[in-house]
C-alpha cells in the first residue's frame, strides 16, 4: 500500500530543490508556454510540475495538474498544483504552497487525502477523509471561524475584480485580506485564522481539491456557487470552473454568494 503522505513530503523536497535552482524572479518569471488550464506557464511553474510528475509517474495514478493537464490512467487520481500562489513564488513573497489531493475517483467526495505545504512558513496541512485535519501533526478544528465575518480573505484577484466586489462586502465582512494562495487561505480558514474565503473568479479542482478536504473535515461550509450541483460532485478536472465561498456556516456561505452574485 502506498504511503501517500510520505510521497507528498518527498514532493515538497523536489519543489524545494527547484526553488533553490531558480532563486530569483529573473530565473522564475520567464514565460515558457501555456498550460492546459489556460494560464501562462512560467519557468518556475514548469520546473515544479516536471519534478512532481517525475515523483508520481512510477505509481499507478492518473495525474491532474495545471500545466500538463491529465496524465496516466491509474485508478488513483492525484490532483496537483505544484505552485499555488505562483505570483508570490516568482516574486519571492513567502506565501505560496504545493497542493496535492489523492482520490479514489473523479469527484471532490472521492478525495481521501489533502496535503498542502506552505513554503514560506514550512507549515504542513493534512486532511484525511472521515478522520480529521491537522497542522504540523496537531489536530485543528477546535478553534472555528467566527459566525460574524471579522476577517475575509479574497483570492483569485485582479484590481478590477477587487474594485467590483469589495464594495459588495460592506455590511457582510469587517476586514479584508488578499493573500495570493487559495489553497493556503482555505487552510487558514479551517484553522480559524480567517472567518471566510471567497474566490473572485472561477477556481478549478487543482486550486481547491486538497484544501477543501481540510475545510470539510472541520465542518466548515464551502460551496461552488456558480454551479448547481452539490459541492462533493464537482469533478477533478481542469474544465470545471466556479467561484468559491467558504465560511463557518452554510448560511454565511449563501450570504457571501448572494452578495457577490448581485
Amino acid at each position: 500500500m502506498t504511503d501517500w503522505l510520505s510521497v507528498c513530503r518527498a514532493a515538497v523536497e523536489d519543489v524545494e530543490r527547484v526553488l533553490e535552482e531558480l532563486p530569483t524572479r529573473v530565473e522564475r518569471e520567464p514565460v515558457v508556454g501555456a498550460g492546459l488550464g489556460g494560464d501562462d506557464t512560467t519557468a518556475i511553474d514548469q520546473a515544479a510540475e516536471d519534478a512532481i510528475v517525475a515523483r508520481f509517474r512510477d505509481l499507478d495514478v492518473t495525474i491532474v495538474s495545471e500545466e500538463v493537464g491529465r496524465l496516466g490512467d491509474g485508478a488513483t487520481v492525484v490532483v496537483v498544483d505544484p505552485i499555488d500562489g505562483s505570483i508570490n513564488a516568482k516574486r519571492g513573497i513567502p506565501f505560496f504552497s504545493i497542493s496535492i489531493a489523492v482520490a479514489e475517483g473523479e469527484t471532490m467526495d472521492d478525495v481521501f487525502l489533502g496535503f498542502v505545504h506552505d513554503f514560506g512558513t514550512g507549515e504542513e496541512w493534512v486532511g484525511r477523509r472521515g478522520e480529521g485535519a491537522w497542522l504540523n501533526g496537531a489536530p485543528i478544528g477546535a478553534l472555528r471561524p467566527k459566525e460574524t465575518i471579522d476577517l475575509l480573505f479574497f483570492e483569485a484577484t485582479r484590481t478590477e475584480l477587487i474594485a467590483r466586489d469589495a464594495p459588495r462586502m460592506v455590511g457582510v465582512a469587517d476586514r479584508l485580506r488578499v493573500m495570493g494562495s487559495l489553497a493556503l487561505s482555505l487552510c487558514h480558514l479551517a484553522a480559524g485564522r480567517a472567518d471566510a474565503v471567497v474566490s473572485l473568479k472561477g477556481a478549478r479542482s487543482v486550486d481547491i481539491a486538497a484544501a477543501q478536504l481540510l475545510v470539510r473535515e472541520v465542518d466548515v461550509a464551502i460551496d461552488l456557487f456558480d454551479v448547481n450541483d452539490p459541492f462533493g460532485a464537482a469533478p477533478l478536472d481542469l474544465e470545471g470552473r466556479s467561484r468559491v465561498a467558504a465560511a463557518a456556516t452554510p448560511e454565511l456561505v449563501q450570504r457571501l454568494a448572494a452578495a457577490l452574485s448581485g
